[in-house]
């Protein structure tokens, strides 16, 4: 179906579609970016609910699409807001689940489709995994459509009572390329000056400092590479709650590890680093093994949830909380490069077969119209 005829369900004007973001996860941010501008360009009218800080990250509304700041709460003004926004959508799309629970709130009492793309699942122990469990099935069971980024999660989502399940295409939004001038070699050395790894191999982990990650593993294989000359540098971007007790470990511990805190410019780290690590406890399509791959940077990652699918044998994979072997994945690396050079050329192979942005809004639009276009009377 062309732009110009891909119209509401009442054939009036264009479909209008609501995207429901939380804004604290940088790949299911990422992903409604790239379809945002997907969407619009094929004449969908987008308006973004998110945080305004992921606005200003993301840029929605540079896509496209009109924005409404609807912070990461269930609170009663959070629900009206995103209740008003969504008031005269043919079609709402949440992605995560704190966000499609809030979506699921906002309908309540409306006929409006729900699309929910279920990207990572939140690990929680306690009282709050209980209540994890509970907003799961709540979702699953009002969403119109449940797209889930790996086959586990799709199996997952029918166990806890979706109606419809499917397997998503998500598509990272691809590299960035360097501007005519910028020399590739002068910026991989800028990069390691800037992060102390001058003379000595990088080592480059992305990701919110939080136990789902595994950086107390990373840290205890700093110990055992530590035997190497020189010695690697680990560095670490990011943000959360366990940096004063990272922080802490390191300095005791003597590591060379460095936590940077959150940066903008990840790609550009990533591409001058060595190595780059995914230490894992469970990842979907993980942000950070995407982007290695596409930068030809060799990985070490968990063999975990949807990291064995999504890099095929384009990566060392060692079993999760298992210090030994990552450090033993990592030098045997730093010692073999021709192994280095193989898993770039695999990676780039392994990218390839990925599902690429126009499929993924293909996908999505696909979705779209069979819940939306008017069906022929029998």
């Amino acid at each position: 179906m062309s732009p110009a005829s891909r119209t509401s369900p009442h054939g009036q004007s264009p479909l209008r579609t609501v995207q429901v973001l939380g804004g604290g996860n940088a790949g299911s941010s990422a992903h409604v970016r790239s379809l945002t501008a997907g969407l619009v360009a094929r004449g969908v009218r987008v308006t973004v609910c998110a945080p305004v800080e992921a606005d200003h990250t993301y840029d929605f509304t540079g896509a496209g699409a009109d924005h409404v700041h609807v912070p990461r709460s269930s609170d009663p003004v959070a629900v009206a807001t995103l209740r008003a926004a969504c008031a005269d959508a043919d079609l709402v799309h949440a992605h995560g689940l704190h966000a499609s629970f809030r979506a699921v709130m906002a309908l309540s009492g409306r006929r409006t489709p729900l699309v929910v793309t279920w990207h990572n699942r939140a690990r929680a122990e306690g009282a709050r995994a209980h209540l994890l469990r509970v907003l799961e099935r709540r979702v699953m069971r009002a969403a119109t459509v449940v797209l889930g980024t790996t086959s586990d999660l799709v199996d997952r989502a029918r166990r806890t009572g979706a109606r419809d399940a499917r397997l998503a295409a998500v598509a990272l939004p691809g590299p960035r390329t360097a501007a005519e001038h910028d020399d590739p070699d002068r910026l991989r050395s800028k990069a390691r000056a800037e992060l102390g790894a001058t003379g000595r191999p990088l080592l480059m982990a992305v990701g919110s400092l939080d136990r789902q990650r595994g950086y107390d593993v990373l840290l205890d294989a700093a110990h055992l590479w530590c035997r190497l000359d020189p010695v690697p540098l680990l560095v670490i971007a990011g943000e959360g709650p366990l940096r004063p007790v990272l922080q802490r470990r390191i300095e005791d511990e003597e590591l060379p590890v460095r936590l940077i805190g959150r940066r903008d410019d990840v790609r550009e780290l990533l591409a001058a680093a060595d190595i780059a690590l995914l230490s894992s406890r469970w990842e979907s399509r993980s942000v950070l093994a995407q982007e290695a791959l596409h930068a030809r940077v060799p990985l070490v990652a968990t063999a975990v949830g949807g990291v064995p699918d999504l890099v095929g044998d384009a990566a060392e994979l060692v079993p999760y909380a298992d210090a030994e072997a990552l450090a033993g994945a990592v030098v045997r690396l730093l010692e073999d490069p021709e192994r280095c050079r193989e898993l770039k050329d695999r990676g780039t192979r392994q990218a390839a077969t990925w599902p690429t942005e126009d499929e993924t809004v293909a996908q999505v639009l696909s979705v779209y119209d069979e819940l939306t276009q008017p069906r022929p009377l029998p």
